[in-house]
């Protein structure tokens, strides 16, 4: 009997092969990317800046790296089926010590630099980590610190910081290149004879969910989940989309696999120019970036398309007489085609739009440095309309993608030829997902359905149905063109104290659309007689990526335009004005509420979330009970009458 999961590393799954799904043979990452390193040899593959000039590895460079480290992996006691684990920015050592790893049959994992010492320490030992790689100062002393806890551990590998010559450490440390000079005795045969040995069944990749509530588990995707998934989601592209003349810029974290199969993956498979951003690019240096590349494919998270719109928007506001008058004629152009490349309606192009594009389309794109992007990508969380609709309007279309790390990071896909607007597209090609009859929970079944989670029979068993459908704990409906539409989370469902379910990001979604200038909502009422609702204004982040008190620019425009002289969070709290204008808003919002259950009753302002104080997982997902224990005075404080 097939055995498809499984929660040791050592252990090799069974392909879920289908009449459907066998067009995609199972194959091997190193298999896969071997054969284009051979195909490309000459070509550049990783482009990465140093002194501010570009330099770059050819993929016979790329090959050859690979292997040293595997050899050096090997001097060190790797062997097959062991893991490495890699924390630091998009960097040419954090892909080497990747494939390096699977070259050698490991799997590998990567870490958010942002993860605390004890968090590392959690997911180093669960996986059994042997070398950990990690690219500064802050890094590198954060490993050494938990070194003595870590008994699996045989190095720690820096590819930036220097290394004293004493290190009080309880594994060896090493530079990056005096690392890979402990291979030299190694044989290459002795690394390329393994190859034989990995199967498509075999964990190529292990990524640590960034779980709303208790420890991360450890998702296993093996060669097979990684190669199909890719060749599934290429299949509903037009025939010659793409080719090795694309070019992509490498800044989502790594870490997660929408990063891995975007950057290492998709590589693999067609030689693409990957060039890498620098270390700040979320803080500001990416638009540079963007520039100087002028990427053929973008694809990133909401929170830069949302930095995007308000840059330009802000631009926009300054515009008078004929500029504003021809921009806004553009922007009805766009959004009509923009409209009219939706599925099911039409290829048309409206009147006017040849010069639409001459004038104001093309200029924004390459503004952006977007000029000659084929078509843009968002994923990990929604995209609200109101930014959806902004670039819409400069023929833009912001195609959203679905996944979860228990599906490879890939389960629904808007394709240029086929996508609706606000949807998470259709299943991945040869997969199979429906809704829960009774509660709307998205099931999905496939070759892309991870093995397991390692070392974690119960929470396997549990996420994988013995039909082998994986429970998502997303809500779910789908319309009459299989497109599919994500209505929240079973277990985010806030059941009130007369029994009405209310699906939070709904409201939340709702009210942000009503006032751009909330960072993030978090709606609050279980067992409660009404819904609450904490909110957070946008503010400026620390060069940490934690919240200032500083209101951000756009919020401080707007309540300038209402007659405030607020700046700081502490300021804005108190003010008269802007609690009116957010009143106001909580007006037009419960307006659209299902029910006068949904209708948010009161609100308490706090501080923006972020990653490192904890309140946001590294997807930007709310961990609402870390949020609810943070601000339980708060909360109590809403519902004080209710005693």
């Amino acid at each position: 009997m097939p055995i498809y999961t499984t929660t040791r590393i050592n252990e090799e799954v069974d392909i879920r092969l289908t009449p459907e799904n066998e067009q995609f043979p199972p194959t091997t990452l190193v298999d896969t990317f071997v054969a284009t390193a051979t195909k490309f040899a000459a070509q550049e593959a990783l482009h990465y800046k140093k002194d501010d000039v570009w330099h770059a590895y050819t993929y016979a460079e790329y090959h050859r790296m690979n292997i040293r480290v595997a050899k050096a992996l090997r001097s060190l006691g790797v062997n097959q089926f062991d893991t490495v684990s890699i924390s630091g920015f998009n960097a040419p050592p954090w892909f080497f010590a990747y494939m390096g790893c699977l070259y050698l049959g490991g799997a590998a994992t990567g870490i958010y630099p942002t993860n605390n010492a004890s968090m590392c320490q959690y997911v180093l030992n669960n996986s059994g980590t042997k070398v950990v790689f990690c690219d500064d100062a802050a890094q590198l002393e954060k490993f050494i610190s938990i070194a003595d806890q870590l008994p699996e551990l045989k190095a720690i590998v820096t590819w930036k910081a220097s290394v004293p010559e004493v290190v009080s450490c309880a594994a060896p440390v090493y530079t990056f290149d005096a690392f890979i000079e402990l291979g030299q005795e190694v044989s290459d045969a002795s690394i390329t004879d393994t190859f034989a040995s990995i199967r498509p069944g075999h964990c190529a990749s292990l990524i640590y969910t960034s779980g709303t509530t208790g420890s991360p588990k450890g998702v296993m995707l093996s060669h097979d989940n990684c190669t199909y998934t890719m060749n599934a989601v290429n299949s509903g592209f037009l025939p010659g989309t793409f080719d090795n003349n694309e070019r992509l810029v490498s800044f989502l974290p790594l870490s997660h696999i929408a990063g891995q199969l975007l950057d290492i993956g998709y590589q693999c498979i067609y030689g693409f120019h990957i060039y890498f951003a620098e270390p700040d690019a979320l803080k500001g240096s990416l638009g540079k970036t963007l520039k100087e590349v002028r990427p053929t494919y973008f694809l990133s998270v909401p929170r830069v398309f949302e930095k995007m719109y308000e840059r330009m928007s802000e631009l926009g506001r300054s515009a008078t007489g004929a500029r504003k008058m021809i921009s806004n004629w553009a922007k009805e152009i766009g959004t009509t085609k923009t409209r009219q490349s939706e599925f099911g309606q039409g290829d048309g192009v409206p009147c006017g739009y040849s010069l639409a594009q001459q004038l104001v389309f093309s200029k924004v794109r390459e503004a952006l440095g977007l000029d000659q992007a084929k078509a843009f990508y968002s994923g990990a969380a929604p995209l609200t309309p109101e930014v959806l609709s902004y670039f819409a309007s400069l023929d833009m279309p912001l195609l959203q993608a679905m996944g979860l790390s228990e599906t490879t990071g890939i389960s629904f896909y808007n394709y240029p030829q086929k996508w609706k607007s606000g949807s998470i597209g259709r299943c991945v090609f040869t997969a199979e997902a429906r809704s829960d009859p009774e509660t709307t929970e998205l099931l999905i079944r496939g070759r892309h359905v991870m093995m397991g989670y390692l070392n974690n029979e119960e929470q396997t068993a549990a996420a994988i149905d013995a039909d082998g459908w994986l429970h998502t704990g997303d809500c779910a409906t789908f319309d009459e063109d299989g497109f599919g539409f994500i209505t929240g989370r079973i277990k985010e469902l806030i059941i009130t104290a007369g029994g009405e379910n209310v699906p939070p990001v709904l409201l939340e979604t709702t009210l942000k659309e009503e006032l751009p200038i909330l960072g993030h909502v978090m709606a609050v009422g279980d067992k409660r007689k009404f819904i609450s609702a904490l909110l957070a204004l946008k503010v400026v982040m620390d060069d940490h990526g934690a919240p200032t008190k500083d209101l951000d620019p756009s919020v401080i425009r707007v309540l300038s335009e209402l007659g405030s002289t607020a700046t700081t969070t502490d300021e804005a709290h108190k003010d008269e004005i802007l609690i009116n204008h957010i009143n106001e808003g909580l007006k037009r919002s419960n307006a659209k509420a299902a029910s006068r259950a949904q209708w948010i009753q009161k609100f308490t302002f706090i501080q923006d979330f972020s990653i490192p104080n904890g309140e946001l997982t590294p997807t930007l997902k709310i961990k609402r009970s870390v949020v609810a224990k943070q601000y339980a005075d708060e909360i109590d404080a809403m519902y004080a009458a209710e005693a």
